[in-house]
């Protein structure tokens, strides 16, 4: 059988077609395509074999792939056609759709869900395939074709010819070439009541002399039909911080599943969480921390549902057990600390009276072979932290011990538990027709299993983090080690790839966690405690020519050093100056100082300060080592960037007035403009491989310091984008205006890095008052707290925003009725950002059996998603 494949693609000087036959996930079968004029390319195949395959065509110049097409739905070809010796495809080049999240799996396996099934083979002598690709369709819609022959019903919809859709969104149909004329025209409808017409004229084709067993195949252009863009709306909430009657102290798997039910409920369509990966460092209430997992793969133990394992056959120890899950569930918050213990015991105990059967299971041996490659690690990881009581793997011996088998395979039992309950959820979510959201932490924990076994992957010498921003006037210093991306990009990105194939396997849809640091990350040294003294990486420091171009005189020493004088230290510490300065400095020469050596980087005033009840003197040192103008490149020591935020320190106001205006001109410039093409570049060598290794759908948190080029990219790859009201991307606004939100965006009032919105509406009442009165449009005073009927006011203007995703905090929610939700709206707080050492304890104060039973509250949430077009 003999395949021809015609493609027109204007090319260049130099580049070459390649047609790529997808063999599986890391494997194609090469064919170099022909042209004679640089646009029509052609490439012509033998096959000994019906069936299908699936394909891609590619542009490269010599050995290196210059661009591809959208690889989540390439190209397929059904060899449908019994009597078929010759095909002939015409093809066109496939880039990311505008709708490319339609044949995400949110949607595909999700809130339109249809069966894809094979063609039916035909014996047609001469025969004419049609492939359209048609979004738009909801469940159960079936997508026909009429057209002017009586073949084609003459335009009756009662005689139009179903199609199949044979992949996500493209359905086909084999006509008999011989019952057409030689020329006829033909559109697409969606069968129903009412049959709805595709837009746009109508299409026509030519009905070309055949040889005999000759396919012809059109990949004709996407069919339109007038159909409202589908918008949802969903909740956000941690599953540590969900509760039920069952649970152990802490939300599990099995409440996740009693979530999605009540999401079902009120017509809410996306249920997103926070990490679900392991965060157990120190066994304390210190890995309560959801971002800084030990492992990319792994689960935490603590979402086990104790509900789904065998019962304990020891009456005594299962008493003993029910009556502390009472206790612990009873608790306003969670107890980080006992819960885990105690959840550990009880897969102790169940490990040991189990492990014989479950270990020769089936589903266990598949879920060990799919996995091994991350779980042996992972189980010796956990073997040597317990113990060596720490998991700073350099402070572990040189030759490491063989693991106790018996402890990993206790490891093995608890990540197989986890995965099978976990993809349970996942299942149930699918069948109820709510999308499971998920989210990807930027970075990866220090004293983690990946930076234990792959560590070429990482900068362990520096720390990432964020500029100064609202959440915080320092910046933040998450503690991760930063990405050694040349390290990371010379295999493909393989080790990003494997992390989001991983998270599919349980969601459908997720969040890029600090979008930002696919440009650039703010990396800070590791001898620094803020993140003041950070730079962006990478980025383009500027040579002391660049400087001065500027105006600016360059002067390297006092540029650099800290800007320690008499008068600073005074203003700093007032009567504690001269205590400072016999302690922690050393004269320099007239009203200058500098910092001891032992005192010269903020973690050894940290250590200095550990067991002290000297906070105010320690951030007063921790601002004297950061007083600096400029910040020395990691790489480069003969370039520089300027300090972020230095117009609030000394050094800056010791400056001459036209040094500060020649220094704003350079900083204005180094921030928003120098870099933005270089980081555009930068994030489009990693973030395209990303948002194709999958077919979830794809979001991004967005905030912060954002450069011109992120919506770029965000645009090129049709990344959601996250829209807050209270923290508008026009500069020119206090508040953003909902109406302006793009379509492919997701709106929220709040995040876990947030107040929610009744905290926040009595943070600042001047601010307040202003939103009461020019975003809600109301007279008078603001009322606080906030009632319910302005929480509700403010809940379905989101609701009614452009926005395909409205996803709310399930406190933000609970705003809308004053009964319900909790009395202290402090207590409703997840997360902290300025503070590193918080506490994440929330927990919903009602159950989910509760919430289920809240009838007229249920009602008014999907009444407002109705109201909202949801």
């Amino acid at each position: 059988m003999k395949l021809l494949f015609n493609l027109d693609y204007q090319t260049s000087f130099g580049e070459q077609l390649v047609m790529n036959i997808i063999v599986d996930d890391n494997q194609t079968e090469v064919h170099t395509m022909s042209t004679s004029d640089g646009l029509h390319w052609t490439a012509e195949i033998s096959c000994s074999e019906k069936g299908c395959f699936d394909y891609y065509y590619s542009v490269c110049r010599g050995n290196k792939v210059m661009r591809h097409e959208w690889l989540v739905e390439p190209h397929r070809l059904e060899l449908t056609s019994v009597k078929g010796a010759c095909y002939r495809v015409f093809d066109h080049w496939i880039d990311i759709p505008e709708d490319s999240f339609l044949y995400s799996s949110a949607f595909t396996d999700c809130v339109m869900a249809r069966e894809c099934k094979p063609s039916t083979n035909t014996e047609y002598a001469h025969t004419i395939r049609l492939k359209v690709r048609a979004p738009q369709l909801q469940t159960g819609s079936q997508l026909a074709i009429v057209g002017n022959a009586s073949y084609l019903g003459y335009w009756d919809c009662a005689k139009a010819r179903p199609m199949t859709e044979h992949a996500y969104h493209e359905w086909v149909i084999s006509l008999d070439a011989d019952r057409l004329p030689e020329m006829f025209e033909f559109k697409f409808i969606i069968m129903g009541e009412p049959v709805v017409w595709e837009n746009g004229s109508n299409r026509v084709l030519l009905n070309s002399e055949m040889s005999h067993g000759e396919v012809v195949v059109y990949e004709l252009n996407q069919a339109w039909f007038s159909i409202p863009s589908w918008k949802g709306a969903g909740t956000v909430v941690p599953v540590f911080s969900l509760r039920s009657e069952g649970s152990f102290g802490v939300g599990d798997f099995g409440d996740l599943k009693l979530m999605v039910d009540w999401c079902a409920k009120t017509q809410q369509r996306i249920l997103q969480v926070l990490p679900i990966n392991d965060t157990t460092i120190t066994h304390t209430w210190q890995d309560s921390y959801p971002y800084n997992s030990i492992s990319i793969y792994a689960l935490h133990p603590q979402y086990t549902d104790l509900r789904q394992l065998p019962a304990l056959k020891d009456e005594a120890q299962r008493a003993s057990f029910e009556q502390l899950r009472q206790e612990l569930n009873a608790l306003p918050q969670i107890d980080y600390e006992r819960v885990n213990k105690a959840k550990m015991d009880y897969l102790q105990a169940v490990f040991a009276q189990e492990w014989t059967g479950i270990k020769r299971r089936a589903t266990y041996k598949t879920f060990f072979e799919n996995n091994k490659d991350w779980l042996e690690p992972y189980a010796r990881f956990c073997y040597y932290r317990d113990k060596y009581a720490t998991a700073q793997f350099s402070e572990w011996p040189a030759k490491l011990p063989k693991a106790d088998q018996k402890t990993v395979e206790f490891w093995y039992f608890v990540q197989y538990n986890l995965d099978q309950q976990m993809r349970a959820a996942h299942d149930h979510a699918r069948q109820q027709g709510v999308i499971l959201k998920g989210d990807i932490p930027i970075g990866i924990s220090r004293y983690g299993v990946e930076a234990w076994v792959e560590p070429r992957y990482f900068n362990l010498n520096g720390q990432a983090g964020a500029p100064p921003d609202a959440f915080s006037v320092n910046g933040q210093n998450w503690g991760f080690p930063t990405y050694n991306w040349d390290e990371m990009l010379s295999d493909g990105c393989q080790w990003w790839v494997r992390r989001f194939r991983k998270m599919q396997e349980y969601f459908d849809a997720y969040r890029i966690d600090h979008v930002l640091g696919f440009f650039r990350i703010w990396e800070i040294p590791i001898d620094a405690v803020h993140g003041l003294l950070g730079q962006f990486s990478p980025a383009l420091g500027m040579t002391k020519e660049e400087i001065e171009a500027y105006g600016l005189h360059f002067q390297e020493e006092f540029f650099t050093r800290p800007f320690i004088a008499d008068w600073t230290l005074q203003r700093t510490f007032g009567e504690r100056a001269s205590y400072v300065k016999e302690h922690f400095l050393n004269h320099l020469h007239d009203d200058i100082w500098e910092m001891k050596p032992e005192f010269d980087t903020q973690r050894k005033v940290e250590a200095w300060a550990k067991d002290k009840n000297e906070d105010a003197l320690r951030d007063g040192l921790y601002a004297l080592i950061s007083d600096v103008l400029f910040v020395r490149d990691r790489k480069d020591a003969h370039k520089f960037h300027p300090r972020i935020g230095v117009q609030n320190d000394f050094i800056y106001e010791a400056l001459w007035d036209n040094d500060k205006d020649a220094f704003n001109r350079l900083y204005n410039d180094y921030f928003y403009r120098r870099n933005n093409q270089f980081w555009y570049t930068e994030a489009m060598k990693k973030l395209p491989l990303l948002t194709q290794a999958t077919r979830m759908l794809v979001c991004a948190e967005d905030l912060g310091m954002v450069p011109d080029c992120v919506p770029w990219v965000m645009d090129e790859l049709r990344i959601l984008s996250l829209e807050i009201q209270s923290m508008p991307k026009n500069p020119t606004v206090r508040f953003g205006h909902l109406q302006h939100n793009p379509y492919r965006s997701v709106a929220t009032i709040s995040t876990h890095d947030m107040a929610t919105l009744r905290q926040w509406w009595d943070e600042d009442y001047e601010q307040t008052q202003a939103y009461y009165n020019q975003m809600l449009h109301h007279d008078g005073p603001a009322p606080h707290p906030l009632t319910g009927y302005l929480a509700e006011e403010i809940v379905s203007m989101h609701l009614m925003s452009p926005s395909m995703l409205c996803l709310l905090s399930l406190q933000d929610w609970l705003s809308i009725n004053e009964q319900l939700r909790l009395p202290d709206a402090d207590a409703e707080r997840i997360n902290i950002p300025a503070n590193p050492r918080h506490y994440w304890r929330y927990r919903m104060h009602l159950t989910i059996e509760q919430l289920m039973q809240a009838d007229a509250f249920n009602r008014e949430v999907a009444m407002l998603i109705r109201r909202g077009g949801r």
